[in-house]
């Protein structure tokens, strides 16, 4: 998962990442309730909710918002469990769920999502990983209209999640 803006990247436990991307307000609002309601339930019931609980916990709160005061916001969960391994969630602001392989948001998605189309298989090393990212960085400071000098890459793994350089 790699993303340009840190704010919208939320650590949502040691091993789950939210990334958002809309309105910052929204985006960076509902990223917090997220992760204090997870919180939340892992202070009252003594255990962390997996990756797909979570992400359907998610999609229940953006369902309920829908009606009321929806979010403008696309979501990426990433997570890992030690029974289903790593997982990635798309959520948009409709409130639609997908398990995804790769995914990407916001108007760069137009540029990169061939390029995780292409270079995506199963079983893909860290290193294979970071490489595709070194890919898709080079198609956006290629085909973009905006530089983007810096880039965070963040990885979700059995060791947790953490910076990785390329």
């Amino acid at each position: 998962m790699f993303k340009h803006d840190q704010d919208k990247i939320l650590e949502l436990d040691s091993h789950k990442l939210l990334v958002g991307a809309g309105t910052f307000a929204d985006s960076v609002k509902f990223g917090e309730y997220v992760q204090k309601n997870l919180k939340l339930y892992e202070l009252n019931n003594d255990m962390k909710m997996g990756t797909s609980a979570s992400a359907n916990f998610i999609r229940t709160e953006l369902a309920t918002a829908l009606r009321k005061g929806p979010y403008q916001t696309n979501i990426l969960l990433a997570g890992y469990d030690d029974k289903d391994g790593v997982a990635l969630y798309y959520l948009d602001y409709m409130a639609a769920l997908a398990k995804v392989n790769f995914g990407a948001h916001g108007y760069c998605a137009n540029f990169i999502l061939s390029v995780f189309d292409r270079e995506w298989k199963e079983g893909l090393s860290l290193e294979e990983g970071k490489d595709v990212a070194r890919k898709c960085i080079h198609e956006l400071r290629t085909r973009f209209m905006i530089s983007q000098p810096n880039w965070i890459i963040k990885v979700v793994d059995k060791n947790g999640t953490r910076v990785e350089q390329l």
